[in-house]
């Protein structure tokens, strides 16, 4: 009997790279922590011991999110199982956690994009310009499009429509999708196709991708957040960006849903997060300048 994990990973391929290393991560260290128990594959497992798993994590100061990440992981491994018919029953159904602890994402002050955004002062030509005018380019699409960094960094130079100021984005899943940038994120990648990714390219890096790192691969999520730590006044998560995105969009007045197909979210639900922090701005406001307030 084996647990058939690697098969499992290639059933879940479609999701995002992270989620995959996550999930198959899981539901390895739940394997192994199992057959120390004497378990020799899923057959063995019951709820008792899903649950005995769960108590674990939570002595060893595992946080909220990453037990409750663990129950989905080993929910949807268990599923397989059953459908693989590697397991009499499911034992992981219905299998919960404690939720993660809410915490409002953080949202950038248009002041601080001011300053995020500001085209980098630098020389004209040489590297550190090439450099510049990509760093430029990548944190003005973040902000101007809200799309994920991974989906950033997945883009090639088809995918961008200049001329219709439309970006085509793979998103979780292998979904699809096209989200719209404004004139200046438009002059910004037009700047840095033009001229300076030309002098990125390597022989050995893939030739279509929209933006590299300095060795002539394409960038990753790591070398995006190394251009946050160097641009931004303050530290900054990449994320925050699509997060001030969204919120941002619902402080004009945008309608829900159309924020909720910009960001490329399946559920409605997802997105109503970003109403709240919305509200939470609208009563600092208030709190801030009202006379009775």
């Amino acid at each position: 009997m084996t647990w058939e994990i690697e098969a499992f990973r290639r059933s879940v391929g479609g999701l995002s790279p992270a989620s995959v290393r996550a999930y198959s991560g899981d539901v390895e260290r739940f394997a192994g922590w199992a057959a120390r128990g004497g378990a020799e594959g899923p057959a063995d497992v019951d709820r008792i011991v899903l649950r005995r798993y769960l108590a674990f994590l939570a002595t060893r100061r595992y946080s909220k999110a990453t037990i409750s990440r663990t129950a989905a992981s080993l929910r949807s491994y268990f599923q397989w199982c059953a459908r693989r018919g590697l397991v009499g029953t499911d034992p992981a159904a219905r299998l919960s956690a404690p939720s993660p602890d809410s915490r409002l994402p953080r949202v950038l002050g248009h002041g601080e994009l001011d300053r995020l955004l500001e085209p980098a002062a630098g020389t004209t030509t040489g590297p550190s310009s090439e450099l510049d005018r990509r760093d430029d380019a990548v944190l003005e699409l973040l902000y101007g499009s809200g799309m994920r960094v991974a989906e950033l960094c997945g883009l090639d130079v088809d995918d961008v429509d200049l001329a219709r100021r439309v970006v085509t984005v793979t998103g979780k899943g292998s979904k699809q999708r096209q989200v719209l940038i404004h004139e200046r994120c438009a002059d910004v990648l037009r700047t840095w196709l033009n001229g300076p990714r030309s002098t990125m390219v390597t022989p050995a890096g893939p030739a279509a991708a929209l933006f590299y790192n300095r060795r002539g691969n394409r960038l990753g999520p790591r070398d995006v957040r190394r251009i946050l730590d160097r641009r931004s006044p303050v530290p900054t998560h990449p994320h925050a960006l699509r997060h001030s995105f969204a919120t941002h969009l619902l402080d004009g007045g945008a309608d829900l849903r159309v924020v909720q197909e910009l960001l490329g979210h399946a559920s409605l639900q997802t997105t109503q997060v970003y109403t709240h922090v919305s509200k939470e701005r609208l009563l600092a406001v208030y709190s801030g300048t009202h006379p009775r307030a």
